[in-house]
């Protein structure tokens, strides 16, 4: 685990550290609605949870960005809101993506997480990746940007020609799959990313991640980001009982 993210053996009570734990990893977590079949309400209330639970973000679709960040602003509350772009599969073009990511960022978005084309990588195409996701990020300029490579789909060399190219395009993070292709995050793939990328290149693991126990190992991997829903539920039922 590194440092400073779990506290020492024996400094708390079983009950305090685990308790500990628990928020330190709720501050990892982008919790995230993503199905094409969400409504406000149901964005509504992963905001509500967002706020509880003292989260990393909330991760949602752009046509709730400006629905989100009113909420939040009317709560008084300064959550990170997060949105996706060229999502789920990448392959619309770079002047697309550019369109959504000013419109989500004018909507309120604080953060971006966008989609590789990954027929371009699959093609060698590496300038072009490396091109689309730096006009991206200074289209976002200060906020962050994440790039998605959809790990499921991809040999072990072209997830570390990615690590490369997210480097070099000056990115803030690598993250590893949307959650809708046919497979999810591995601790394989975080451990890859972690011997691979840059300097200043954070690492999001997104995708099949079910229990503390995994998010924990995530996390002691070298990811400092978490997609997922599941997190949040876990704690509202371990409270319920």
């Amino acid at each position: 685990m590194p440092a400073g993210l779990l506290e020492p053996a024996g400094a708390f009570s079983g009950r305090e550290k685990g308790e500990m734990e628990r928020e330190k990893i709720l501050a990892c977590v982008d919790h995230t609605l993503l199905k094409q079949d969400a409504v406000w309400e149901d964005i509504r209330g992963i905001c509500d949870d967002a706020v509880k639970y003292r989260t990393a973000s909330v991760c949602i679709p752009p046509s709730f960005v400006k629905a989100a960040r009113k909420y939040f602003d009317s709560l008084g509350e300064s959550m990170a809101v997060c949105t996706v772009i060229g999502f789920p599969n990448g392959y619309c073009t770079a002047g697309t993506k550019a369109f959504e990511t000013r419109e989500a960022l004018e909507n309120g978005a604080d953060e971006i997480d966008m989609v590789i084309n990954i027929g371009d990588l699959k093609a060698k195409q590496y300038e072009k990746i490396e091109e689309e996701i730096r006009m991206l990020k200074e289209i976002c300029g200060s906020k962050i940007l994440k790039v998605i490579i959809e790990t499921c789909l991809l040999t072990e060399e072209e997830k570390i020609a990615m690590c490369r190219i997210v480097t070099k395009a000056g990115a803030d993070y690598i993250k590893t799959s949307t959650g809708f292709s046919t497979g999810g995050a591995t601790f394989e793939d975080v451990a890859l990313f972690a011997a691979h990328v840059g300097p200043g290149v954070k690492i999001k693991a997104a995708g099949g991640i079910s229990s503390m126990e995994d998010a924990e190992r995530f996390l002691s991997l070298g990811a400092s980001r978490l997609g997922t829903s599941r997190i949040v539920k876990l704690v509202k039922e371990e409270e319920g009982r």
